[in-house]
């Protein structure tokens, strides 16, 4: 495999796909930091320069492996890391984004990682109860103090990108984007494009479901996240299950994998749109890379969204509590 080509999230050039880390310590089950690190060298060998990590990853578990994985390698590395939930694992969800928070979290994150900066520092959710000026005035600081180099939001509504591009240029807002999660196209996408803001799709495959690999939450382990999302819930998850078989064909008449397909939808989105697939194994990262050699006409894009209608994916994205913590 070739080296991966690049593309630019407003003035920061990265890979045309990041790795999103989150899975190597939260949310699909048991970590193993051997296979995850094995992955991540694997990535930054093939060409990948994105990798993107939280502090509340594994409870600040994530951010140590890909301080770990990336030691001697940094100037390979555009490292993304995100702040907000200030809640430990397992209580009730508490968003901060007031300006103490803000330098306490960059601090704690430099640390982890293992550097002196962070390349592209995110608030992971937007705090409700505290103005995005204010937020975003302290990430500036941390710029002008050389510990962060770029900024970005995290499921952040057009007003709230507008307010906070205002005061400090906003490089990337990362949301969820993929063909069963198709919120951002109506509003925020266009305003992204207007302002310069790169995009970066979290979740491209949807959670894998569009891999087609999954035909049961059964086999998953009992701490999986997607045992309680709502599109995996018995109902739901048949009538999705019907559109993936729909995409199973395309997939199979261009000889790729259905993942790939749907994977090369995202990346077909635009020059600044730059999807980060997670996976823990190096046998998928590689399927994920080659998705970017997948050309799609439009006529295939066409019979892709006719599998995949929005108005016909079943089941919300989140459940009702954590659908209150993002920004509209």
């Amino acid at each position: 495999m070739t080296d991966v080509p690049t593309r630019n999230l407003g003035s920061l050039t990265v890979s045309a796909q990041g790795l999103g880390c989150m899975g190597m310590s939260h949310g699909y089950g048991a970590s193993d930091d051997a296979q995850s690190i094995a992955t991540l060298h694997r990535a930054l060998d093939l060409g990948v320069t994105l990798l993107d990590t939280a502090d509340f990853y594994g409870a600040g578990h994530n951010e140590e492996l890909i301080g770990r994985a990336v030691a001697g390698r940094r100037d390979e590395v555009v490292l993304a890391t995100k702040f907000g939930f200030a809640n430990r694992l397992g209580e009730p969800t508490l968003i901060r984004g007031d300006a103490a928070y803000v330098r306490q979290a960059c601090e704690a994150s430099l640390r982890r990682l293992g550097v002196d900066h962070i390349d592209l520092y995110y608030q992971h959710r937007v705090d409700p109860q505290v103005p995005i000026e204010e937020t975003v005035g302290a990430m500036a600081e941390l710029v002008q103090a050389g510990k962060v180099r770029h900024l970005g939001l995290s499921e952040a509504g057009a007003a709230t990108v507008r307010r906070a591009h205002a005061v400090h240029p906003i490089t990337a807002l990362q949301s969820e984007w993929s063909l069963w999660t198709r919120d951002l196209e109506a509003e925020i996408a266009p305003l992204c494009r207007e302002l310069g803001i790169g995009l970066v799709p979290f979740s491209p495959l949807g959670r894998g479901f569009l891999t087609g690999r999954y035909s049961s939450v059964e086999g998953l382990a009992e701490t999986d996240i997607r045992r309680s999302q709502p599109r995996f819930a018995d109902g739901n998850l048949e009538r999705n299950l019907a559109i993936v078989a729909k995409l199973e064909e395309l997939a199979a008449a261009k000889g790729v994998t259905t993942g790939q397909l749907a994977l090369a939808w995202v990346q077909h989105r635009g020059d600044d749109v730059v999807p980060i697939p997670g996976t823990r194994r190096q046998r998928y990262l590689e399927e994920n890379l080659a998705a970017l050699a997948v050309e799609l006409s439009p006529a295939d894009l066409a019979a892709i969204e006719a599998a995949a209608p929005a108005e016909q994916i079943a089941g919300t994205r989140y459940d009702a509590t954590s659908l209150t913590f993002v920004d509209n």
